[in-house]
């Protein structure tokens, strides 16, 4: 019964502090990205500014860089949502062919390779290679979102699946809830942003 009172206090102190407040604010961005409303940059801002000092302090350097990545996508997320596209009224939904995804995974594997030796040679980076590929990945995925492309959730499952392990080794609890919310809310955006794709398609035939 302590050991059990014990590891619930711990994870009531973890959720309650910067890490959950992490949490929150990414989980906010999450469901506001799902709905396509600009206010999940604002959430995203906030959350990476913390994840970024929280990894770095549990040696996941990549993670912490990539969260330095994530604040300033969330600026150019922001921006594209509101301004992008040919006509500057913001980016819309869409897919990519085979030719982009076949590049997009070759290059996310070759820098995950090339990263994750570094790191191995030359710091105490924990699971450097896993590190990379989830670092990487996710470089790639988050330009996606800010670009609106669908698939970009079916790259965050894959992502968030691997995500899970590296936390759990690291001791970061609330941070794996929050990537098992992550990769369940990501095929919950793939069928959403697909449903916005197919009215979007609908409306553009009715002006035809």
């Amino acid at each position: 019964m302590d050991v059990a009172q014990g590891g619930l206090q711990q994870f009531l102190q973890l959720f309650l502090g910067w890490e959950g407040a992490a949490v929150i604010f990414a989980i906010a961005y999450l469901l506001l990205a799902i709905r396509e409303s600009m206010l999940c940059w604002y959430a995203a801002f906030v959350s990476s500014m913390i994840f970024a000092v929280v990894f770095w302090d549990v040696s996941l350097l990549m993670d912490s860089a990539l969260s330095i990545y994530y604040v300033v996508m969330a600026v150019v997320g922001w921006y594209e949502w509101k301004r992008g596209g040919k006509d500057h009224s913001g980016v819309k939904v869409h897919r990519w062919g085979v030719r982009h995804h076949a590049l997009a995974i070759t290059g996310v594997v070759v820098a995950s390779m090339v990263s994750g030796y570094l790191l191995a040679e030359n710091t105490n980076a924990a699971w450097p290679y896993l590190d990379s590929f989830t670092t990487w990945g996710a470089v790639l995925t988050t330009w996606m979102v800010t670009r609106k492309v669908l698939e970009n959730w079916i790259y965050w499952v894959v992502i968030d699946g691997v995500s899970i392990a590296l936390y759990i080794e690291r001791g970061l609890y609330p941070t794996t809830i929050l990537f098992v919310v992550y990769t369940i809310m990501a095929i919950w955006g793939y069928f959403t942003w697909r449903e916005h794709l197919h009215e979007s398609a609908n409306r553009t035939a009715k002006l035809a």
